[in-house]
């Protein structure tokens, strides 16, 4: 089996800073493709930043700029810095990854999300 754990998320003020990190544990081979998304109250859930293996990343329009998705394979870990929060990006945040496994591939994990707010 493979675990997700997301950190990191908290209280900040608008124009603040916060790091979010979620670490893979478990049968890990090797990570694809690792994802952050986020749902807001009575919103969908949506998609905010993805990093391929090789590195290649893309963002929802409406953060790029602002965060940065970055990994560390060594220590099977996918990274949020997120710059000029504004009270739109308050949400809860979950990581999602497509894990492969000694002898097992498990796509679309997810972790249990953690919880950005700001406000001022």
């Amino acid at each position: 089996q493979v675990q997700l754990v997301e950190s990191g998320g908290g209280l900040v003020q608008p124009g603040g800073s916060l790091r979010l990190s979620c670490a893979a544990s478990g049968s890990i081979f090797s990570i694809n493709t690792m994802r952050w998304y986020r749902q807001a109250p009575g919103k969908q859930r949506e998609l905010v930043a993805t990093i391929t293996r090789g590195g290649t990343t893309t963002y929802a329009d409406s953060v790029k700029g602002r965060f940065t998705i970055s990994r560390d394979d060594a220590k099977s870990t996918v990274f949020l810095q997120m710059n000029s929060l504004k009270p739109e990006d308050t949400a809860v945040y979950y990581c999602n990854a497509d894990v492969i496994g000694g002898s097992s591939y498990w796509p679309d994990r997810w972790g249990q999300g953690t919880q950005v707010t700001v406000s001022s």
